[in-house]
C-alpha cells in the first residue's frame, strides 16, 4: 500500500530543493536520456536474466581478457579509446599527457570482467575489445563498413554470406553511420584464415554487385595477421551499449537494416561457425575465377607480394560483347553499359596490388595501421571505370584473350609545338633506350644496375 501523505511530501522537498539550486544558478539537470524507438517482446526477454545475457554476450564476443579498450571524451569534443588502467590520471603517478600510456612503468592494465561489460550494456562507460589474441587467434571477424555507401556495402556482404552458408550477424555501428558484420566462430582460429575468410566473402560479394567501394575492401578485424610487437591490435567497439541503443544504434538489424524486436533472442539464435568450413568457403566464394588474378585473398601464403606475378588474362565465360569503346585521356575509360560484371571486375583488378608496405610490417610485427593490403587504382565514375594509362597494353590483353576489339576514341591533349634543336651525342646505350620508348605511348624509363654495368630498360 503507497502512502500518499508521503508521497506528496517527498514531491513538495523535492521541489523546494529544485528551487534552491536554481535560485543560486546550480546546473542539476541530467542530460536527457533519449526516447528509445526500439520495442522488445516481454515474454521473450524473461527468458534471460542478467546472468544469462552477461554470459551470452561474452561468449559471442571474445576478445583478450586481460585488457580493453575503453572511450574517452575531452572537454574540447576529442575522442578516442585507451586501455583501461587502473592509475589513470592518479596524482604521482600518471603522468599523462607528459608520458604516453605505452611508455608508462606505471600502467596497470584492467582485465574485461563480467562488471566492465554490465556497465557498457547498461549505459555507463563504452568500451570495445581487442579481438587478436597473443597467440595470433581470433574468436570472430568483423567487417567495418562507414564509407557514405556503406548500407549498400553491408546488404551485400550479408547477402553473400547468406548464399555462402556463413552465419553472420549485422549491426548499426554506435554513431549510426555504418555498420560492423560479425562472424563467430566454435574455437579460435588463426588470424590469417579468419581474414582471408573476410577478404573471400568480399570478392564474391564483388563478383555479384557493384556497390561495394575498394576502399572498404580491407576493413577487416583483426586487422592483422599477428600480433605487433608492444601493441594489442586494433580494437572495435562492442555493441548494444545503452545510450546508443536509445538512439537505435549499436543494435542487430535484419536485411532491411530494421532492428530485431528483441536483440537478446536474436543473439541467442545466431550460429557459430566451425573453422574446418573456412577453406571451403574461401573456395566456394572464388567460384572457378583464375586464383592468380584474384586481389582480395592471399592464396599463396607465404609468396613474397612485392614481386610481381606472371600476368595471365582469364577467359571469361559469361556473355560477352563483340567490341567495346575505350576512350584515352588522362586515364583509360570503359561504359559501364557495355561491361558485364565479371569483365568490370578484371578490369578493375588490373589497377589493384598487394601493398608491400603492408607486408614488410606485419612480417616485422610492427603496426600496420594506416597501410592497405591493398592498393586500387582505379576509379569509379557514374558511367564508366577508369584505369590508369600504364594499364592499357593489360586491358587490351584482356580484351583480345576474350576475343573483344577495341573502339578507340582518343582525348588526349597533344599539347604545342616547339622549335628545339637536340646538340648532343646519344651513347650506344641511350640509343637503345630511344628505340624501345619510341614503341610505346606510356611508359617508364628506369636504368638498372646489373652486375657492374648500366642497362636501359622500360617497364
Amino acid at each position: 500500500m503507497i502512502d500518499t501523505s508521503l508521497v506528496a511530501k517527498l514531491k513538495a522537498e523535492n521541489a523546494r530543493l529544485v528551487a534552491l539550486l536554481d535560485a543560486h544558478g546550480i546546473d542539476w539537470r541530467l542530460p536527457a536520456e533519449p526516447v528509445r524507438i526500439e520495442v522488445v517482446q516481454a515474454e521473450h526477454t524473461q527468458q534471460f536474466g542478467t546472468e544469462a545475457k552477461l554470459a551470452l554476450f561474452r561468449s559471442l564476443f571474445r576478445g583478450r581478457a586481460d585488457v580493453y579498450p575503453i572511450r574517452w571524451e575531452s572537454k574540447a569534443g576529442k575522442s578516442g579509446y585507451t586501455p583501461a588502467c587502473a592509475n589513470e590520471w592518479k596524482p604521482g603517478v600518471c603522468e599523462k599527457p607528459r608520458i604516453k600510456c605505452g611508455d608508462c612503468g606505471n600502467r596497470q592494465l584492467l582485465p574485461l570482467t563480467d562488471d566492465v561489460v554490465y556497465r557498457h550494456l547498461a549505459g555507463e562507460v563504452v568500451i570495445g575489445i581487442y579481438p587478436l589474441l597473443p597467440d595470433d587467434t581470433c574468436y570472430l571477424l568483423a567487417v567495418d563498413f562507414d564509407e557514405a555507401e556503406w548500407r549498400d556495402d553491408a546488404r551485400a556482404f550479408a547477402q553473400s554470406c547468406h548464399e555462402l552458408n556463413v552465419p553472420m550477424a549485422l549491426e548499426i555501428s554506435r554513431s549510426g553511420k555504418g555498420a560492423h558484420c560479425w562472424i563467430f566462430f566454435k574455437q579460435s582460429v588463426p588470424a590469417h584464415d579468419a581474414r582471408r575468410l573476410g577478404a573471400a566473402i568480399i570478392s564474391h560479394a564483388c563478383e555479384r554487385t557493384r556497390q561495394l567501394a575498394l576502399t572498404s575492401y580491407d576493413r577487416l578485424f583483426p586487422n592483422q595477421d599477428y600480433m605487433p610487437k608492444g601493441g594489442f591490435g586494433n580494437l572495435i567497439a562492442l555493441p548494444l551499449q545503452k545510450r546508443a541503443r536509445a538512439h537505435n544504434n549499436s543494435v542487430f538489424v535484419d536485411s532491411e537494416l530494421e532492428p530485431y524486436l528483441d536483440q537478446w533472442a536474436f543473439l541467442a539464435s545466431v550460429q557459430k561457425m566451425p573453422p574446418e568450413d573456412i577453406p571451403f568457403v574461401v573456395t566456394q566464394a572464388m567460384g572457378k575465377q583464375d586464383p592468380t588474378g584474384v586481389m582480395y585473398v592471399d592464396d599463396d601464403g607465404d609468396a613474397e607480394p612485392w614481386k610481381a606475378r606472371e600476368s595471365k588474362s582469364p577467359k571469361l565465360t559469361c556473355p560477352l560483347p563483340a567490341s567495346i569503346n575505350v576512350t584515352l585521356a588522362n586515364m583509360i575509360y570503359f561504359e559501364k553499359s557495355a561491361l558485364p560484371q565479371p569483365l568490370a571486375n578484371q578490369l578493375v583488378r588490373l589497377a589493384a596490388f598487394q601493398n608491400p608496405e603492408f607486408y614488410k610490417a606485419q612480417a616485422m610485427r610492427m603496426s600496420v595501421w594506416n597501410k592497405p593490403r591493398i592498393i586500387g587504382c582505379a576509379q569509379n565514375f557514374p558511367k564508366h571505370i577508369a584505369l590508369p594509362r600504364g594499364c592499357l597494353d593489360s586491358a587490351l590483353e584482356l580484351l583480345g584473350v576474350n576475343g573483344i576489339s577495341p573502339e578507340f576514341q582518343d582525348e588526349r591533349f597533344a599539347g604545342d609545338p616547339i622549335d628545339v634543336s637536340f646538340l648532343g651525342t646519344l651513347r650506344p646505350d641511350q640509343e637503345d633506350a630511344i628505340g624501345k620508348m619510341l614503341n610505346h605511348d606510356t611508359g617508364i624509363l628506369c636504368a638498372p644496375t646489373a652486375f657492374g654495368k648500366r642497362s636501359a630498360q622500360l617497364h
